[in-house]
């Protein structure tokens, strides 16, 4: 070692920074950090639920869609569709169904005549109690259907009608279930069960987080760097003759 060490007090010290880097490493992957119900978050699930829910309480945006809408009751539509996922197209008829619209099915394909804005209005309704983790009233308002799956129903559903009203030229009502899809079920669905957190009430939090991440990298770094230094592995600039 002796000789393959050239700078003994940067190597050391590259050392001991990689050290005490893998030593907060296993800390950051033990379960001490506090959860809902009791449960123990490693660090680094601890930092993904922050971020997650600081997330969640940036993505409401199903007042606005409700907004939208408006324009669009009473608007008649007449669609021709076929689900990707077949399994899910009696409930997408029963979906449909229940925003008053008229539907014939063959196997995954769905012929179906209704009210495009009360439809998209029932799609909006389910997305927002599962935004608000009321699982169990979607459940209920859908004859018992899983509140995810009713969230899947209406993605596969909504999603070939934006290029069949497109054929219509109606570019108008795609824009709108787009929105729909993007702005109200998406995060309906990949946020259920999250608590949303207003960023202005963890302003300290994310900014350590932040401060930490840094940090912790450049620890790394600079670790690896005094070791390299220490070998004698730094690079150095070419000399011109």
């Amino acid at each position: 070692m002796a000789g393959i060490v050239r700078n003994r007090p940067a190597f050391f010290k590259g050392v001991a920074l990689l050290g005490s880097f893998l030593v907060l490493f296993y800390f950051l992957l033990t379960p001490v950090m506090p959860g809902e119900d009791g449960k123990r978050l490693t660090g680094l699930e601890y930092a993904d639920e922050v971020f997650n829910e600081l997330s969640k309480g940036s993505s409401y945006f199903i007042p606005q869609v409700r907004e939208t809408l408006v324009p669009l009751m009473g608007k008649e539509v007449r669609l021709r569709v076929t689900l990707r996922k077949p399994a899910l197209a009696r409930l997408s008829q029963s979906l449909l169904e229940g925003a008053g619209a008229s539907v014939s099915a063959e196997g995954a394909t769905l012929s179906f005549t209704g009210d495009l804005g009360r439809i998209l209005q029932a799609a909006a309704d389910d997305a927002d109690l599962l935004y608000h983790n009321d699982g169990a009233a979607v459940s209920e308002k859908n004859d018992g259907a899983p509140a995810l799956e009713v969230a899947q129903a209406w993605w596969y559903l909504l999603k070939p009608c934006i290029q069949e009203l497109q054929k219509q030229q109606r570019v108008a009502d795609a824009k709108a279930v787009d929105q729909v899809l993007a702005r109200a079920i998406e995060p309906g669905n990949n946020f259920y069960g999250i608590e949303p957190a207003d960023m202005s009430a963890n302003v300290l939090l994310v900014c350590g987080l932040l401060a930490f991440y840094v940090l912790y990298t450049l620890w790394y770094g600079f670790g690896i760097y005094e070791i390299f230094e220490g070998l004698g592995l730094v690079a150095q600039g070419h000399k011109e003759n």
